[in-house]
């Protein structure tokens, strides 16, 4: 039994020593450099005598990051990664509650982390820490010693996640929910070290724990694809070509983008890629058969969960043909997790039709917000259907419903239920429906309090009665909304997910 991450990349480094694991766009690291690298953080970390112990990682999104990861695993300490773009703010937030025991940074960003308000230990790294004689350097018999005293239940990181409130909490996951939850992705999408992923989402980001583990694991190459080319569809679909990707793991808003733009006029990905996965906001149907039909032969899957349930619960394999204005279900629980949907008196739901919350049990779920009880105690409670024996569940604050064929469907945020006009709406419910207008990429729907209006945000210079007469086939009157916004550019936070706070702004 393995109770630590880091055994799998001992096994990997020792099948694939040259192998490419990881790539940026200033250098690539084989499995055995990845190793090297790791143990000679980990060792400097053993010599501070710094143990199960949170590290803050402050670096600019590279190979560099991931070798940083692994050195704080090999340690037995937990990693917490900062973005070196996060606001002044933010960083320091995020400083208060973590109280780290070190930062690992490099010479040039200490300088900068210098602004934030933190006073302790420095980690300081380079290119250096690739070297060919670092194993020799580093004491790595004392480095597994600690790693012995280890368990599958110790931390290996702390994200931070602010949802729709914007103050951050500090989402704790352990060795084992990352074990299960790799195990899971390998098994069900058969992935092996002929494999290669372009690696979307930020570091900090939960969607990344499937393209950096999947790749440890098997022996498998993650490419970190350059930010940049995420508003040039053309070159980021050549990117792909030309690293020969066959699977991504990216939000929804990423392909948008691309099937927007209409890149794939430009570039035939035929051949290449073969895997298609999304999780973190909805997809619409519209923009996914635009997918489908120039990439026919991939698979494609939606996986659903937040942070709190390290990345994901929940998946559905894209197995039959949709049209634009249909919801895509988030399908089924994952193998060793329980899915629960609860009504507003606690009773289970089963049949189709009826709304619920989602709740979540099972070695998935994160051990509790870092350092906030408060909150940990109002997200991670007792089963209510377990009365015998104390059992944890996790409440999304997702309202779910079961369709005809028992596939769960997400509506909306608990929090983006409202109560207008006498009805009871999820939100959700609207965005789905402006999202098969054909102008229409993003949308979002909020509720004005104050002035009782359904307000709808979109990227579409459409007025409101020419979206209302054209979705009214597809929501009661009752839905339509008041006001229609649009927005030339809609605003996207670090995650690529669409901004509620700043729309907020704008009632």
């Amino acid at each position: 039994m393995k109770g630590n991450i880091t055994y799998y990349l001992d096994d990997t480094a020792e099948r694939f020593p040259e192998k490419t694991a990881f790539s940026d766009e200033k250098k690539e690291i084989t499995f055995r450099q990845l190793r090297n690298g790791a143990l000679r953080i980990a060792g400097e970390l053993v010599r501070r005598k710094i143990f199960k112990k949170p590290v803050a990682v402050y670096l600019d999104k590279g190979v560099d990051v991931i070798t940083s990861f692994m050195g704080a695993a090999y340690s037995v300490n937990f990693y917490s990664p900062i973005d070196t773009g996060m606001p002044e703010a933010r960083i320091n937030r995020i400083l208060s509650v973590l109280q780290p025991a070190i930062v690992i940074t490099s010479p040039a960003l200490k300088e900068a982390f210098s602004a934030f308000d933190y006073e302790g230990e420095f980690l300081l790294i380079d290119d250096r820490l690739y070297e060919d004689d670092t194993e020799e350097k580093t004491d790595t018999n004392v480095i597994l010693e600690q790693r012995s005293r280890g368990i599958d239940t110790d931390l290996l990181y702390v994200l931070f996640t602010s949802g729709s409130t914007g103050i951050p909490k500090g989402v704790t996951i352990n060795h084992r929910a990352v074990i299960d939850y790799s195990d899971w992705v390998i098994e069900t999408f058969s992935v092996t070290e002929e494999d290669s992923f372009g690696n979307q989402a930020p570091f900090y980001f939960d969607n990344s724990i499937l393209d950096i583990y999947s790749t440890i694991r098997t022996g498998a190459t993650c490419h970190i694809i350059p930010g940049s080319l995420f508003s040039q569809p053309v070159p980021l679909l050549e990117f792909l070509k030309e690293k020969k990707i066959n699977t991504i793991f990216w939000v929804p808003s990423a392909l948008i983008v691309v099937a927007k733009l209409k890149a794939f006029r430009n570039v035939d990905l035929t051949g290449t890629l073969k895997r298609v996965l999304f999780c973190g906001e909805v997809m619409p149907n519209k923009q996914l058969n635009i997918w489908r039909h120039y990439l026919p032969d991939a698979l494609y899957a939606n996986l659903y969960g937040p942070t709190e349930i390290t990345d994901a619960c929940t998946y559905y394999i894209v197995d039959r043909e949709f049209t634009d204005e249909e919801p895509l279900p988030i399908g089924y629980a994952m193998a060793n997790t329980d899915i629960i949907v609860l009504d507003e008196e606690n009773k289970a739901v089963t049949e189709s039709g009826k709304v619920g919350e989602l709740c979540v049990r099972g070695t998935s779920l994160s051990m509790g917000y870092y350092s906030n009880p408060e909150k940990t105690a109002e997200a991670f409670v007792q089963n209510p259907q377990n009365p015998f024996v104390p059992e944890t569940i996790y409440r999304t604050g997702d309202l779910v419903k079961y369709n005809e064929r028992g596939e769960l469907l997400y509506l909306s945020r608990k929090d983006f239920q409202i109560k207008h006009m006498g009805h009871r709406i999820e939100l959700g419910e609207i965005e789905t429906a402006v999202s098969s207008l054909e102008e229409v990429n993003l949308n979002c729907c909020l509720y004005d309090e104050e002035k009782k209006k359904i307000v709808l945000f979109l990227d579409a210079d459409l007025d409101r009665s020419a979206v209302n007469k054209r979705i009214s086939k597809l929501v009661p009157e009752y839905m339509l909304p008041n006001r229609v916004v649009y927005m030339e550019t809609m605003p996207v936070n670090a995650n690529g997910k669409i901004d509620r706070v700043k729309l907020k702004e704008y009632l």
